[in-house]
């Protein structure tokens, strides 16, 4: 009888399914809705490297990949396409001249406000689909998937 009710608290298949589907078109709308709203999309790496550039200004590129979890030579080379493509720039640090303080562009702080009011949006599209009540159930069970470690 144990085991009978272990598997009951397991996803079903047709859970796996419906639930896959739904990621998949979610993301193939938010790549499409992205990909109009710029000229050519950033990679993820480089997009969360500029969202935490815009939150902790002079921030080091180590912060950075501690931050996302990557390595350093990662987010060197993100940092490097992101000057080159004039959204990121990079100051000394007078009191450590090996290190680098990365900072918004002009250009950056644009991308990241476009990307944000994109984010917000597409949010408030999902949240509108649900009763005020569904919402916060939602937003909770999202929350303990995000943050929930084994």
């Amino acid at each position: 009888m144990a085991r009978y009710a272990a598997d009951m608290t397991k996803p079903t298949d047709d859970q796996l399914a419906t639930l896959g589907a739904a990621f998949e078109t979610f993301t193939r709308r938010y790549k499409l809705a992205e990909a109009i709203g710029a000229e050519r999309p950033l990679n993820e790496v480089d997009k969360q490297t500029l969202f935490y550039v815009a939150q902790n200004p002079a921030c080091g590129p180590s912060d950075v990949a501690r931050f996302l979890g990557t390595a350093n030579t990662t987010i060197s080379s993100a940092t490097d396409r992101l000057v080159k493509r004039g959204f990121l720039k990079r100051a000394g640090v007078e009191s450590d001249r090996r290190a680098v303080a990365l900072q918004l562009s002009e250009e950056g702080q644009s991308y990241v406000a476009v990307q944000l009011k994109l984010y917000r949006d597409m949010y408030r599209l999902m949240l509108e689909r649900l009763l005020p009540a569904e919402r916060d159930q939602f937003i909770a069970m999202i929350t303990k998937i995000v943050y929930h470690d084994d």
